[in-house]
């Protein structure tokens, strides 16, 4: 019996230690639909799926972002951008962090600029102000809060514009990012953020994140406590991040890296920060799974909006899906694409698809429970059997955002 189902219409309905795969509930949930339709990209060396609801953190990251609501300046602007040989995005509202921190290049005209400064988007560079005419004192300021000394006016300084667009470099990967979240106290997310980025290691560079300062720390889980390396509190970030540079600052085991909280002392967890790692993991074309706080928050937004998918653990029980049905309300706010992994036993007989309408949101993959798991943790971290139902699963979600399978 395998220890994953991943349902169709045309699925047969098999037991799982008493979680019982049913018939799919939910076609208007967009990771149903995401699955049928969605383009073909490069991930690590694997073929992905480009979900057609991914975040603005996907979007942006391969253009130029313009943010100007003068046509006149606009289309200077997108002119210049496509003379430079790049792409363009262009938007009518400034993007929210995750888009912020995960373009290349950011062009504003003044007023988006200001907008920017309201927003508090923390300074990073990359970021251009535009104007028709000489820029006023206001666009100064806001520049100088963004982090940026380019104030261009246009058209007399289209040249310095198309200068700046060029000078940045071209990308020819895009990754993928990946937020598990418990949908009660004790479901496990830990656990199953480790067995995601485990398995994704096994052929891919990956980087596990973890953005639960009560945690206790995920170097514990994934077996790297022992080793060298920045965590969380030792971790200086502003604006973008190199992530060659942030695998090599880290614990790692083999092709994973551990960004971990620290154990002992307070350790929170910069919104910002963490939305910056996760852009540069997905700018290096590799894997970024993030273990988030199940209580609404800063951090947990910031995991969640940088997602591809956002995958939501659930035991079989009655109390465990009425938990997560909060949950799972509290993320739809902010993503469309959640789904959720149940794991067994299910000592009342739950079926797969009485948690799914409880939970209201579709099954990605159910799992039986695993005796030695408890015990495998507090001796060394997880290790991770290839047939194992933890790693059956894991391969399941993974599939959905082109990870190894």
């Amino acid at each position: 019996m395998s220890g994953v189902s991943r349902r169709s219409p045309s699925t047969p309905v098999r037991p799982v230690d008493g979680v019982l795969p049913g018939r799919r509930r939910h076609p208007r949930v967009v990771v149903d639909a995401l699955a049928r339709s969605r383009e073909r990209r490069t991930i690590g060396g694997v073929t992905s799926p480009e979900f057609s609801a991914s975040t603005p953190a996907a979007a942006s990251d391969a253009a130029v972002t313009v943010v100007i609501g003068e046509p006149t300046l606009s289309d200077h602007v997108r002119r210049v951008v496509a003379a430079a040989g790049r792409a363009v995005d262009v938007r009518s509202t400034v993007p929210d962090r995750a888009g912020w921190l995960g373009a290349t290049t950011v062009v504003l005209s003044e007023s988006a600029a200001a907008d920017a400064v309201r927003r508090r988007h923390p300074r990073r560079p990359g970021v251009v102000v535009v104007s028709d005419g000489a820029p006023t004192v206001t666009a100064w300021q806001s520049a100088a809060t963004l982090g940026t000394p380019h104030v261009l006016d246009l058209p007399n300084r289209e040249a310095d514009l198309m200068a700046l667009i060029a000078a940045v470099p071209g990308r020819d990967a895009d990754g993928a990012v990946v937020t598990v979240i418990g949908g009660c106290g004790g479901a496990g997310a830990s656990v199953f953020a480790t067995a995601l980025a485990l398995t994704s290691a096994r052929s891919a560079l990956t980087v596990l994140v973890d953005a639960d300062p009560c945690g206790g720390g995920l170097d514990l889980a994934a077996g790297v406590d022992d080793r060298p390396g920045l965590r969380w509190p030792d971790l200086v970030v502003g604006g973008r991040v190199d992530a060659r540079a942030l695998h090599d600052a880290l614990p790692a085991r083999d092709r994973l890296a551990v960004l971990s909280c620290a154990r002992g002392r307070p350790s929170d967890v910069d919104p910002g920060a963490l939305t910056a790692v996760l852009a540069s993991v997905r700018r290096a074309g590799e894997l970024a799974v993030c273990d988030a706080p199940r209580s609404p928050g800063p951090e947990q937004w910031a995991a969640v909006e940088a997602a591809d998918l956002v995958t939501v653990v659930v035991p079989a029980t009655v109390r465990g899906s009425w938990a997560a049905r909060a949950v799972v309300a509290t993320l739809q706010s902010r993503t469309a694409n959640v789904g959720l992994v149940i794991r067994g036993p299910a000592p009342g007989g739950l079926r797969a698809d009485d948690v799914e309408r409880t939970a209201e949101a579709p099954v990605l993959a159910t799992m039986r429970p695993e005796r030695r798991l408890a015990a495998t943790l507090d001796h060394g971290g997880l290790d991770l059997r290839p047939r194992s139902p933890l790693a059956a699963a894991a391969a399941a979600v993974l599939a959905l955002v082109g990870g190894p399978s």
